[in-house]
Order: structure tokens, then sequence, then C-alpha cells
């Protein structure tokens, strides 16, 4: 299942939809979903059907015994071709009435006018979410937000505390800003002789967004990450690869390989989850031992989210019972129970402070789970909505230019910026 955020070829959707919808951002008929809950409805999932079969099967029939007269067809698809199928269907008039969808996905269909405006069809349940995860489905230079949050998820860093105190730092205060982060990384590699990194991956987007750059104008239409801001972020990591506080390999990390070094106390501090700890008592019980746990690094007091979300149909003829659903669907209590069926959280106001997310039990999981809920209370979703697969590959190509010493980190911004916004207006 899609827990994390995944990007898809979202700009595939304007490509397929007749010329005269892209970009117009017409819902194609009224947004009142005020009237009787009643008719029968389509509702598609992302790759939820193997694992959670029994769970939305019985949401589906409390949903239709509290509204009679109301039936919900459950449509799920395969995690593969996701995208290309909802491009097809927006092509062929075909959506469902309410998709799972990603804020990535969602720009283009908003564009198109087949994403309800859900700050006109559904305002009064706004009060209900999160402010970060009811913003992640707002698209820049659209007014609108068009999906309610569903669930959330991020995750803590792991650090090791014995390669810590072995650089004299101290291994109960880890860095939590940059500026931390940066004096830390180069200690560690001066003290190790450069034999131990802090960081085994170049900057992302999420990178820049957690250092305070502006990622786009506020109109949507240009990007904005090669600002003097974003141009000392890069200048500080090209400082860590050249004191091989960043790992040399890092150019072309995965976060298989980056998980790997960290096991191997080559790296100093890695993201996981709880799987990881599991795996690091069974493979390196010493680093198990040494394990700490701490937030995202941010300079901004955000950490950064990963949302999915539940559209409605702006085409759809019954679109009271659509919006019911789809409320229904990211309502506080059916979030939490989702939420403890697996690994997510809810996007709900209140939801994490339940006990089952500020509890430890002393277990691994719950560790992490109770790190994971506190940091999310505030967290937001940096990556663009309008950010692509090919302009994340744009961006990580220019870095290892800057890191490598082939460019300026400004030539190597402002070519990243030059391309993705040249990809932007391809998107239509």
């Amino acid at each position: 299942m899609p827990i994390s955020r995944r990007t898809f070829a979202a700009a595939a959707v304007c490509a397929l939809l007749p010329l005269s919808g892209c970009g117009s951002g017409d819902d194609g008929g009224s947004s009142d979903a005020s009237g009787k809950i009643e008719g029968d409805i389509t509702f598609q999932t992302w790759n939820l059907r193997a694992n959670f079969k029994d769970y939305f099967e019985g949401l589906i029939a409390d949903f239709e015994k509290k509204y009679p007269g109301t039936e919900v067809k459950w449509i799920d698809q395969p995690a593969e071709g996701y995208a290309d199928k909802i491009s097809a269907d927006a092509a062929g008039g075909t959506l469902p009435d309410v998709v799972n969808v990603s804020p990535d996905l969602v720009a283009p269909l908003a564009k198109a006018g087949l994403a309800l405006d859900l700050d006109k069809a559904a305002g009064q349940y706004r009060k209900e979410y999160l402010d970060g995860a009811w913003a992640s489905h707002q698209i820049p230079g659209m007014t609108g937000t068009y999906a309610f949050p569903w669930y959330l998820n991020t995750g803590p860093l792991f650090y090791n505390k014995s390669l810590f105190e072995e650089a004299g730092l101290d291994p109960d205060q880890p860095p939590k800003t940059y500026d931390d982060l940066f004096a830390d990384a180069l200690e560690l590699a001066k003290k190790s002789d450069g034999k131990v990194a802090t960081l085994a991956n170049v900057p992302t987007v999420e990178d820049f967004g957690r250092y305070g750059v502006p990622l786009m104008n506020s109109e949507g239409t240009a990007f904005a990450f090669n600002d003097a801001k974003g141009v000392e972020l890069l200048t500080k990591y090209k400082e860590l690869y050249d004191a091989k506080a960043l790992d040399p390999q890092a150019l072309t990390a995965t976060p298989e390989s980056s998980g790997k070094k960290f096991l191997t106390g080559a790296v100093a501090m890695n993201p996981g989850s709880a799987l990881d700890l599991g795996n690091f008592k069974k493979q390196a019980p010493n680093l198990y031992k040494n394990i700490g746990i701490t937030d995202q690094i941010t300079s901004t007091g955000h950490v950064n989210m990963y949302v999915m979300g539940v559209m409605v149909n702006a085409q759809t003829t019954k679109k009271a019972a659509s919006v019911a659903f789809a409320h229904y669907v990211t309502d506080a209590e059916h979030q939490m129970s989702f939420a403890k069926k697996v690994a997510i959280f809810p996007s709900t106001a209140g939801s994490l402070d339940d006990p089952y997310f500020t509890k430890e039990d002393g277990t691994d999981e719950t560790r992490v789970r109770v790190a994971a809920a506190k940091s999310l209370k505030n967290a937001v979703n940096y990556t663009p909505v309008l950010f692509s697969e090919q302009m994340k590959t744009a961006l990580r190509n220019e870095v290892a230019k800057a890191l490598q010493g082939k460019e300026s980190p400004q030539e190597a911004l402002d070519n990243a910026v030059k391309a993705c916004d040249t990809l932007l207006e391809q998107q239509g």
C-alpha cells in the first residue's frame, strides 16, 4: 500500500484530458453538496484490498446502514499503473465518485475541473483536520482545497550514540536544526579522519523546504529554490561532501544502501521506521543498544509529512452522498481505527493526543510511533504538489554537479529551477 507519498506521472492526467478542460479550474457544475444523502456511488482505493478487505467492507456496510438508500461500490486498483488508470478514467469520463489520491495527482485533476473544491462544498468539516493536512491538497495558483486529508506518515531520525560520544559530542543532544547538523557532521568527520559520515543522502526538495527556502512563487507558476537561502544550503552540503561528512556514495544512494551504511557504523544518522529498529536488533545488536531517536532536522520548526487524500469527483451526480462518504472515510473515528491496523497516522485534529500515540509500552514499534506522532501535529507537506518525478531527477542531477565541483551551487540551482520551470510549463 502507498504509505509514503508516491510520485505519479501526474502530468499524464492533463495530457489525456480534453484540451478545453485542462487548466480551466471549472468544476463543470455546482459545488453544492447539500440535499439528501442517497444513491449509488463508486469508491476507488489504491492497492488496499489485499491487506484491508475486511476493514473497508465493514466501513462501507456501516455507512450504508447509517444512510439508507445509499450503495457504495468499492474498486481497488493495483499500485502499478494507478496514475495511468486515473488518466484514462479522467479522459473517458469514467472517474469514480470518490477517489484515493495523493497531492501531486490531485493537482492536474483540480486544474481540469474534475476535483471538487471542498472549501466550498464541505468547508464545515475543515476544523476537524490538522491545518497542515488540510492545506496539503491546495494547489498553488488556485483557490480551494481539493481532497479530504486521509492518512499521514513521517519518520524520525535514528542516530548512533556511540559515534557521537567517540567524537566528543553529547549523545543525548542530537542536532535539531541544520546549523547544528552541519557543525556536528564536520566534527564527526574530523575526529574520525573522514571514516564516519553523518549523512548518506544529498539534499532533496524537502530539505530545501525544511531549511526555510521558498520552493515556489506565491502564484505557483515558477520555482524559487535558487534564492540566497537555497544556495546557502547547497554550499553547506558541498562543505560536508568535501570533508567526507557526507558519504562519498551519497550521489547514487538509495534508501537501502543508506540503511546498510548506518547498520555498519559508516554513517551516524539515517531516517527510518519501527521496522528498522527490529532489523537493528537482529543484525546489529551493538548499534541497537546505542540507538538514538530524534525528530527530522528542520530550521523551520516543522517536520515534513507525507499525506494521502480522498477526492470527490466534481462531475458526480451524487455530490451529497459522495462528500458524505469521503468525510466518513476520513473522520476521526475511522482514521483512528485504520491507524491501529497499519503503521500510519490520522490527519484529524486531536487524534494524535490519543494514548495510542503518546504512551510508550517498551516496544520498538511504540517508541517510533510516539516520536513520529509528536512531530506530526504541526508538520507540513513540503514537496510542492506540482513537483514531478522528472523535476526530482533534474534537481538531483544538478545537486550532484555542485557537490562534485563541476558547477557552483548558484549555477546548479539556477539550472535546476530552469529545468523544473520548463517541465512545469509542459504540464499545462
